[in-house]
């Protein structure tokens, strides 16, 4: 399963909801927001995942809302598969963007029917391993899966031990990785960084030194401007593949980014629900919004806002006729 959760921002809230773990369905009865879901009130509760993609596909639409609309937006962070739960109680009313979770798919959205889709985001995620492309210039053949044991010792860590280190994000991320490892008789360990902040000081630290470095890594994503990496190829993606989370061989696929919405949201969210199915933008944009976040620092707010102040015939699309 994956649970993919990215940088780690000043995320308000009117009501913090704290980060759950597990697959079962959450109680969010007392973490909840209390402005989700209330009759009447023009106030949309979004749900913001940690990677900074995300937080910038709330930020402009949080902008918007408030300064175009006139709604309050009150943002809550969960986990991946959490926030599935919190959306199908009407907890959330909306998830940005979702990398691909078919069992929350089939148990909501197919069978109790209290979430539906959003439509696309625009943007096209794909999940893989990446070497630093100044190392694969020197030693072109690392790209080959089939090649990383002859390179194990050069990605070694103290974290690794005898083996290379195939460094990871958060735990709750979606990821294969440690299947991956096992199945393809690779000479890794998969060490997890904690969050996507702390992989990126990890990254960053190694390209700073030119070290050798091999990561589990996703696009959209704005660290390539910083630190340009090469992926790895791993045995082709092939639908059914992934089926069997034990027996996985393969890529990770590339996944058009979904919205979605509570079932009593999509219908009765007026205005805002309008302009959410509508919010649609491209890699470049998103990546824009994020560096301004991430790399410059910048508070999505501010961000949103200096995107919007440039962007006006793209978001004027989104707005409600």
């Amino acid at each position: 399963m994956r649970a993919r959760t990215r940088v780690t921002s000043a995320v308000t809230a009117g009501v913090a909801l704290l980060a759950l773990s597990g697959c079962g369905a959450a109680d969010m009865t007392k973490q909840a927001s209390p402005y989700a879901n209330a009759a009447g009130a023009r106030t949309v509760t979004l749900s913001v995942q940690s990677w900074v993609g995300a937080q910038a596909d709330v930020a402009v639409a949080e902008y918007l809302l408030k300064n175009e609309l006139g709604y309050r937006v009150d943002k809550v962070q969960i986990d991946e598969v959490p926030a599935w739960d919190a959306l199908s109680q009407g907890r959330v009313d909306a998830i940005m963007e979702d990398w691909g979770h078919p069992e929350q798919e089939q148990r909501y959205v197919k069978d109790k029917k209290t979430i539906v889709p959003g439509g696309d985001v625009g943007v096209t995620g794909h999940i893989g391993w990446y070497v630093p492309t100044y190392f694969a210039e020197k030693h072109p053949d690392v790209t080959d899966w089939r090649n990383l044991n002859k390179y194990a010792d050069r990605f070694r860590t103290s974290e690794s031990g005898s083996k290379g280190q195939l460094m990871d994000g958060s735990p709750s991320y979606v990821t294969n990785d440690k299947a991956l490892v096992a199945n393809l008789d690779l000479d890794y360990e998969v060490v997890f960084a904690g969050s996507e902040a702390a992989q990126i000081t990890q990254i960053e630290q190694f390209a700073k030194q030119k070290k050798p470095f091999l990561t589990y890594w996703y696009k959209p994503q704005w660290l390539f401007e910083k630190v340009p990496m090469t992926e790895v190829k791993l045995p082709a993606y092939k639908e059914g593949c992934d089926a069997d989370p034990a027996k996985i061989k393969c890529a990770y696929p590339h996944t058009p980014l979904q919205k979605y919405f509570n079932a009593d949201f999509a219908k009765n969210g007026g205005k805002a629900a309008e302009f959410l199915r509508k919010f649609k933008w491209s890699e470049a944009d998103q990546n824009e919004v994020s560096l301004m976040i991430a790399d410059k620092k910048m508070s999505p707010d501010d961000a949103a806002k200096k995107w919007i102040d440039s962007n006006e015939s793209k978001w004027r699309a989104w707005l409600p006729e």
